[in-house]
């Protein structure tokens, strides 16, 4: 088959430009009659070119002149479309007339190799050949025996071994015999492409019977490549072997067409005849035809030796179909070898990213491989077209990297964050030390995207040939703008970063800063977010948050009082609060939030209507403070019941005299009632306070 030549195609678009500069020229509008005025030449000049025109060596010239250059660059053009069309025309009829050929070449080939055997005192290359593979095979029998007893904790892993094990064995019993022995020329050549045939063959083979066993591909699909391997490697090693041999070239590019052909045809049967998807659904019949022409634009790619773009229709089919059988793989060794099943962890993100990028990092060096041994007409032709080409490729290793880095270091955090099980069981200095923690990490995390972002970015810029000297330096001056016009932001970014230094909060404590209040549920670059214990939330700039106060540091200590009448024995209400301080300290839901139990503080003071008596306690600082002192509350009140202690009320002595006097002594003594009631629940709230 022809190949379309890369300078053949320069030269005719360098043509097609020099051809449409006249046509510009012409439909270039004249001047104004001004400007023509303007721009007149002086009437001595006018007359000197009439006088030179009429010159009769200069008038024999201009009637012989040579032709234009626009017709000499047209005259080109159409001879190089001619004399492409017409080294096509010769290469087809040369490629024709070697297809008869082809049996006689062959036998005349394989005639070479017996007499140069037979010269040499070998067997024919078949029986050597046959031989050494009997040896391997026999060697690998006899591994097979001890490799299928082999268990591992992965029976991926086992699989892998029965399926792999033995074909190295082969590989390496084969290969130490073709080494040891000094074959002749011929022989050689046709036994190495042999041996290499058969071991390919038998690698795709077992990778598409471990596929099978983990359910990424069907027993159709392994039927039908199973043929197409056979075929390619049979095809490629004739291939190879027959330079070596001497057999023509238009011979040998008739073979290979011949195995073109076979393995497009049994790639379409496989396209027409496959069963039902995973689903369950059968195949349209426009999703045959699609897949049809995408074969055959494959085919036709490879016949025309656009290898670049043949390599890049095969992995946007079959490179996604590749990853996802990687990735079940790896996924089916992690659960059975370690049991696990969560993707998020540092090791199974290790483990998949990196089998993922081994292959793409393949993939796309044996796309560059293709391409630099087969260069487009685009990519030899044009400097920028290639260096944005290789751009490419080397902006593809860096997103490679750079995605492992970051989805490693997000696996790492987020193990970080998620609060494990035993927490409640680690010393306060630990559990403050993961809370600050999980306070810094997600800062962290946004800046290390940001930066990979930047990274990643600058570096592919200057992949693709773009100076990024000018970009960083306009991105510093456009920061400094930014800067001196976002003084409030800036101002809360240093703020919060301070506030974090300073490690005056952390997720999940309770602050109080001037109005606003709650539990911290989380915080960016600029602002805190607040739950308050209401439900409401509030977003609080760093830079309006100013003072802080924080109740979940440490301990915190709970007071409140409780008004008796005069005549009480304060000495019992003390025992009393022991024996609730010590129930309290028993309590199971309670007391592992008490550092100190309840106990009397004392009279605190003596009012108008009893005396104060002041209880307190010391408790951690985990919200569970408030049930504390409501359970303390109902157990103050059920002693003091069962041990007649009565609370203080205020008592009023109402007189009167005369008619209805009865009627407002019952009325004021009511209103008397309320107010006194009314002074008890403010003293009572006055001693939570």
């Amino acid at each position: 088959m022809p190949k379309f030549p890369a300078y053949l195609l320069s030269r005719l678009v360098f043509v097609f430009l020099l051809m449409l500069a006249p046509m510009a020229t012409a439909q270039t509008p004249a001047p104004a009659d001004g400007a023509a005025q303007t721009a007149a030449p002086p009437p001595e000049k006018v007359a000197e070119l009439i006088k030179l025109l009429d010159d009769p060596e200069i008038r024999n010239w201009l009637q012989n002149r040579p032709a234009s250059t626009a017709a000499k660059v047209e005259q080109e053009a159409t001879l190089e479309v001619e004399k492409m069309e017409a080294q096509a025309r010769t290469r087809f009829q040369a490629l024709r007339a070697a297809l008869p050929r082809i049996p006689s070449e062959i036998a005349s080939a394989a005639g070479k190799v017996r007499q140069q055997a037979s010269e040499s005192g070998f067997a024919p290359a078949l029986y050597l050949l046959l031989g050494i593979v009997g040896v391997g095979a026999a060697l690998e029998w006899l591994f097979r025996r001890t490799a299928s007893r082999a268990k591992f904790q992965s029976p991926v892993l086992t699989r892998a071994y029965v399926e792999f094990g033995p074909l190295i064995v082969f590989t390496v019993v084969s290969t130490l015999i073709f080494m040891a022995v000094d074959w002749p020329p011929l022989v050689r050549a046709v036994i190495l492409y042999a041996l290499l045939a058969v071991i390919g063959y038998r690698l795709i083979m077992g990778l598409c019977r471990l596929s099978v066993d983990t359910g990424g591909m069907s027993a159709f699909q392994y039927s039908r490549i199973r043929i197409l391997a056979a075929v390619f490697t049979l095809g490629l090693a004739l291939w190879a072997m027959c330079r070596p041999l001497g057999v023509d070239n238009d011979v040998r590019t008739d073979i290979v067409y011949l195995f073109s052909v076979a393995l497009f045809l049994i790639a379409l049967e496989a396209v027409w005849r496959r069963p039902v998807d995973r689903r369950g659904n059968p195949p349209t019949r426009v999703a045959n035809i699609l897949a049809s022409l995408y074969l055959v634009l494959l085919w036709l790619l490879w016949s025309i030796d656009f290898m670049g773009l043949f390599w890049l229709a095969i992995y946007a089919v079959v490179l996604p179909r590749l990853l996802s059988g990687a990735d079940r793989l790896t996924r089916a060794f992690a659960l059975t070898r370690w049991n696990e099943e969560d993707t998020n962890t540092p090791r199974m993100v290790l483990l998949l990213r990196g089998v993922r990028a081994i292959i793409l990092l393949l993939a796309l060096g044996w796309l560059g491989l293709s391409w630099y041994y087969n260069p487009s007409v685009i990519t030899s032709d044009s400097p920028f077209v290639r260096t944005l080409v290789y751009g490419l490729f080397k902006s593809i290793v860096v997103l490679l990297i750079v995605d492992l880095a970051w989805h490693l270091a997000k696996a790492y955090i987020d193990r970080r964050l998620t609060p494990a099980s035993d927490d409640l069981a680690v010393s306060p200095d630990e559990a403050a030390r993961h809370a600050r923690l999980r306070t810094l990490l997600p800062i962290f995390r946004n800046a290390l995207a940001a930066v990979l972002i930047c990274v990643a970015a600058m570096t592919i810029l200057a992949e693709m040939g773009v100076q990024i000297g000018p970009l960083i330096a306009g991105a510093g001056i456009f920061g400094v703008a930014i800067g001196f016009g976002s003084q409030t932001l800036v101002k809360d970014i240093v703020s919060g970063v301070f506030y974090l230094m300073d490690d005056a909060f952390r997720v999940g404590e309770w602050i109080e800063s001037g109005s606003y209040n709650g539990v911290v549920e989380s915080f960016s670059l600029r602002s805190i977010r607040l739950r308050h214990h209401r439900g409401s939330v509030f977003t609080v700039p760093f830079g309006e948050l100013g003072a802080i106060r924080n109740g979940s540091r440490d301990w915190t200590i709970d007071k409140f009082r409780v008004r008796v009448p005069f005549k009480t024995d304060i000495a019992k209400v003390g025992k009393l609060a022991k024996e609730i301080g010590k129930q309290l300290q028993e309590d199971p839901e309670l007391g592992p939030h008490i550092i100190k139990t309840l106990r009397m503080k004392g009279v605190e003071q003596i009012g108008e209507f009893g005396i104060e008596i002041s209880f307190g306690f010391t408790a951690r600082p985990t919200g569970e403070q408030t049930a504390i002192r409501r359970r303390a509350y109902t157990m103050i009140t059920q002693a003091f019941a069962e041990n007649d202690i009565s609370f203080a009320q205020p008592t009023f002595q109402v007189g009167g005299e005369g008619a209805g006097g009865e009627g407002k002594e019952a009325a004021a003594a009511a209103m008397y009632k309320r107010q006194a009631d009314a002074a008890a629940l403010a003293a009572a709230e006055g001693g939570k306070k």
